[in-house]
């Protein structure tokens, strides 16, 4: 029975999960061979492990021919015309030769996403919008953790309560509150904790994040006691919070 544990102290994103999953040992060209069935192209990976306040870890990127837009979806107007619907993005997924567990865990994943835009943004589902960039780089950070967490062998997923920060971030249509409204659309009727860090000026749980938490997590609380650590690993995030800015993972076995 392998469990794995996220210390989510400075929040959540999907790079920030695929690269604790990477610190943990995922084979990186495996990776991409298995995330090549989904036949989308125009991106590249990137894996680096490096010290951050002494401490190392992985930093993982999905680079893209734009600027990347922060790893979480953000622009859903029907108008735009540059990127996927969400039917679009489940037909692709449900059209690899992805594993049947990768394909559900993806596909729920994107839905919850969508129907948290839906309703932050008054939007019927059908028209909700992934812009092209957050599309891509979403697409990627979704498959690619169901998939690692797949070559990890991992049977169970816990979390400790979820840090954001405090605020307001600057978006393309304006100023969003931390945490950001699809962060708090999803949690509605979970009991996912959340703990504000006041100190923080900027979001720390992302919306791909969230959907990932909400999809794969099954249980929330402290570090499991009665487990052998096996392995520890740490995935960075890409924002400057004045601290150590990283998702802790840690692979538990108990014998049965």
């Amino acid at each position: 029975m392998r469990t794995l544990y996220l210390d989510a102290f400075s929040g959540i994103s999907g790079d920030m999960f695929i690269g604790a999953l990477l610190d943990l040992g995922v084979d990186f060209e495996q990776l991409q061979q298995e995330l090549a069935k989904l036949g989308v192209n125009g991106y590249t990976l990137s894996q680096k492990r490096e010290a951050k306040s002494s401490i190392y870890g992985t930093n993982f990127d999905v680079i893209l021919p734009h600027e990347k837009d922060h790893g979480f979806v953000e622009d859903h107007h029907h108008h735009h015309h540059h990127g996927r619907h969400l039917q679009e993005i489940l037909d692709l997924i449900a059209q690899s030769d992805l594993s049947e567990k990768v394909k559900a865990n993806a596909s729920a994943v994107f839905n919850e996403i969508a129907a948290a835009e839906a309703v932050v943004h008054h939007l019927p589902l059908s028209e909700v919008h992934f812009h092209e960039v957050g599309a891509l780089d979403s697409i990627v950070d979704i498959v690619g953790c169901c998939i690692a967490l797949e070559m990890l062998q991992v049977d169970t997923v816990k979390c400790s309560a979820l840090a954001d920060g405090s605020g307001f971030i600057q978006v393309a249509h304006g100023q969003m509150p931390v945490p950001v409204p699809a962060v708090m659309q999803m949690r509605v009727g979970t009991a996912i904790p959340i703990k504000a860090r006041p100190e923080v000026h900027t979001e720390l749980i992302t919306p791909t994040g969230m959907g990932l938490v909400k999809v794969l997590v099954d249980d929330f609380g402290p570090l499991p006691e009665t487990a052998t650590p096996l392995q520890i690993g740490y995935g960075f995030g890409k924002r400057d919070t004045g601290g150590f800015n990283a998702l802790r993972a840690i692979l538990f076995e108990k014998k049965n």
